[in-house]
């Protein structure tokens, strides 16, 4: 079934035979934010209606954050939105972002997935979750032999969650975090987007 069908963290851990595991595994990794990326966000809060839509939350609150740390990374990887990602008849669908190895052939061409983003529509993170795993475990399967974790962020916009697939085990980060300490925020993304260009250097030096 499509990824948005997925409503229940424990249907899709059942079914995958996964583990689910809590901790605190994100160390924040600073990042410098740009003064104009500070000034627009708060234009936007202040002025705009950022939060009046799905597609609004997207556009205004969670796609700049993640490109702008990905604006760092980009010589590895392409960052794909709305892009279809599809295993079998059972995982398949349409992520919200998808960040992917930058393939030899160019951007068009769709790499590896290391990191899937989901918006928690309507608030609801439990649901966001059961989507987000279902598409963690389709991006493991994709990678085939390579041992690779796949890190998955559940957001609306306002607050953020972490988690990571680790063969079996999914590990949800007990933190969260939220846009209004942007700081903290962004030291955040910058690690997991760190983490997945430290497996793709190992990968290709082994």
């Amino acid at each position: 079934m499509v990824f948005s069908n997925y409503k229940d963290i424990g249907e899709v851990l059942q079914e995958f035979q996964v583990t689910y595991n809590q901790a605190n595994f994100i160390v924040g990794l600073e990042f410098k934010i740009p003064d104009y990326f500070r000034e627009d966000l708060e234009t936007i809060m202040e002025d705009g209606v950022p939060d009046n839509s799905e597609f609004s939350i997207c556009e205004n609150l969670i796609y700049p954050v993640i490109k702008e740390v990905w604006k760092h990374y980009r010589s590895k990887f392409v960052l794909w939105g709305h892009k279809s990602l599809t295993y079998d008849q059972n995982l398949c669908g349409f992520p919200e972002y998808i960040l992917v190895k930058r393939s030899p052939l160019g951007k068009f061409v769709f790499g590896k997935p290391y990191l899937l983003l989901v918006e928690a529509k309507q608030d609801k993170f439990d649901e966001g979750w059961a989507q987000c795993l279902a598409e963690m475990v389709a991006a493991q399967k994709l990678n085939d032999e390579l041992k690779v974790t796949v890190f998955g962020i559940v957001s609306n916009g306002k607050y953020w969650e972490f988690g990571k697939l680790e063969a079996n085990i999914f590990t949800r980060n007990k933190a969260d975090y939220t846009i209004q300490d942007l700081d903290e925020l962004f030291a955040v993304v910058n690690y997991i987007f760190q983490q997945c260009e430290v497996q793709l250097n190992e990968l290709v030096a082994a």
